[in-house]
């Protein structure tokens, strides 16, 4: 039998950074069964970083954390947590098994999020005007309210929100309505927090190919869009600014242009 080949150095320190950036560090990513929650728990894991995953679909979740943790390759440890975001209830026992299990908590992303149907305002329904708010605007107020008291100066709470935040879609009324929402409440919240010395930053990507447009445009143009690697790489960046620095916005537009 012929011997393996051993290894090159090159591709050895290739496939490890030389240092964890975000060594003893913890964090919480939202929605991150799937899509740029994914991402961005991958990405931190691999800086050293414990993560906790949350989501409503415990084996969705649990795939997740298999899947990154796999990646990782034990760089930094990812914990699946059930949660909905919409559930004040829901929320405050995700935070207390956070602040059991690791006391303090590093790093906030508020990911979870879903988008509309496309519809004009006069089709709405209440129901899914309804869904669209609590997800994606209250969910951000219930998490932070509750993550805050495990959050030192140095922590950074990052929301993803999207091009709509500041972009007009219409019949998108619901999601527009929560993502400008969302961008009030990160800059209010930003400036509440610069005396405590924790950071506030919106992220707010273009069109990027994750399965929701399964949903609500299955023939979109993906291959124009930006891929959930892109904004995970821009969370990264702004948990690793220095600590006197803040950024209140990242806008990420897809290289193909906004659909």
């Amino acid at each position: 039998m012929a011997a393996k080949k051993p290894q090159s150095k090159r591709n050895a320190k290739s496939e490890k950074p030389a240092r964890l950036r975000l060594q003893g560090k913890v964090a919480v990513v939202t929605g991150g069964s799937r899509g740029i929650g994914q991402a961005i728990a991958r990405v931190l894991a691999a800086e050293g970083c414990a993560v906790v995953i949350s989501g409503r679909d415990k084996s969705s979740l649990a795939r997740s954390a298999t899947r990154i943790s796999r990646k990782v390759r034990g760089r930094g440890k990812v914990v699946p947590l059930v949660c909905d975001v919409r559930d004040a209830e829901s929320v405050a026992s995700l935070f207390a098994k956070v602040k059991q299990r690791f006391r303090n908590l590093d790093i906030l992303v508020n990911n979870a999020g879903i988008t509309q149907p496309v519809a004009s305002v006069q089709e709405t329904s209440l129901e899914v005007w309804h869904d669209v708010i609590a997800t994606d605007l209250t969910g951000i107020f219930l998490c932070t309210r509750a993550a805050l008291p495990l959050m030192k100066a140095g922590a950074t709470i990052l929301n993803n929100l999207s091009a709509a935040a500041v972009q007009v879609f219409p019949n998108y009324a619901a999601y527009s309505a929560a993502k400008r929402g969302a961008l009030g409440f990160t800059l209010s919240l930003r400036e509440e927090l610069i005396p405590r010395g924790i950071r506030v930053t919106a992220l707010m990507p273009g069109a990027t190919a994750t399965d929701m447009w399964d949903h609500i445009m299955p023939n979109a143009p993906r291959e124009k869009m930006m891929s959930a690697d892109s904004a995970a790489q821009a969370v990264l960046y702004a948990v690793l600014l220095p600590p006197n620095a803040n950024l209140s916005e990242l806008v990420l537009a897809p290289t193909g242009g906004a659909l």
